[in-house]
């Protein structure tokens, strides 16, 4: 499992350096995880049949780092009780633009579910028990 997590460190540590090198404004790990996705595309074209996710080393280190992700929080959560002068300045800003933000993204999403929808020629299951 240690290899898999290397090979997914390396990917992010590879996108760090191409988004800082080349000051992209795509974060570096979002690089790396197209990296990561590129890779394993390209690895899956060579192979003749179908593997089962969990039983490839990466899937079980992926497998691992999601049923821990709470962990990878923490840090976050730390920085940010470690800007409380921050929060206490903005704070109704940001409790509008968070508020604001996620319900358009609900809009959003339900205007592209009912636009793929249709488009499918499938209804919401809301709409077949009518």
């Amino acid at each position: 499992m240690l290899h898999a997590i290397l090979i997914l460190l390396g990917c992010q540590l590879v996108g760090e350096v191409l988004a800082r090198g080349l000051a992209l404004p795509v974060p570096g790990p979002v690089i790396g995880m197209a990296l990561l996705f590129a890779a394993l595309q390209g690895r899956a074209r060579l192979r003749t049949k179908a593997v089962d996710m969990g039983t490839l080393p990466l899937g079980a280190a992926a497998a691992f780092l999601l049923a821990n992700l709470s962990l990878l929080f923490v840090p976050a959560g730390t920085g940010i009780i470690r800007q409380t002068a921050v929060l206490t300045a903005h704070g109704p800003g940001l409790i509008i633009a968070l508020v604001g933000s996620t319900a358009l993204t609900l809009i959003v999403t339900a205007l592209v579910f009912v636009a793929v929808a249709r488009r499918t020629d499938s209804k919401p299951e809301t709409e077949r028990k009518s």
